[in-house]
């Protein structure tokens, strides 16, 4: 499938790599279907969320655990099901990030939980993250 977009031009993209959110993303519930990019770069840090039904809406978004955040989660049995939950292994949680002048802030209270083995995802609000730092 192709998908045109404003910020990434002319996309192919393979449909079984989408990120499935059953219910949207709260103010934007018409977008379901996310393909997730990244520079080609070893290790990127920062990806973005394209909607493939609106192609102007796109989102930045990084993994939790690069910023040293670790959540205790509890999902409904309605959450569960909705991302086919089996296993805490197959989850990853992603925060998405905006801009405001010089700064960049991260949504620490509405975490994206993907299923990465099922591609299904929803954002859970009202969550409180605990930070950890280490020293390497």
């Amino acid at each position: 499938m192709q998908v045109v977009t404003p910020r990434f031009g002319a996309l192919d993209i393979d449909e079984n790599s989408l990120i499935n959110f059953p219910q949207g993303l709260p103010g934007f519930e018409r977008c379901q279907r996310f393909k997730l990019l990244h520079e080609e770069v070893p290790e990127p840090k920062v990806m973005w969320m394209q909607s493939l039904e609106e192609p102007e809406v796109v989102f930045s978004v990084i993994d939790a655990n690069l910023l040293g955040l670790h959540y205790q989660l509890s999902l409904t049995d309605a959450e569960s099901a909705t991302i086919d939950f089996s296993g805490s292994e197959d989850l990853v949680l992603l925060l998405t990030l905006s801009r405001d002048g010089d700064e960049v802030k991260a949504n620490t209270q509405s975490p994206i939980v993907l299923n990465v083995a099922s591609r299904q995802a929803l954002q859970k609000s009202g969550v409180r993250a605990e930070i950890v730092f280490t020293n390497e």
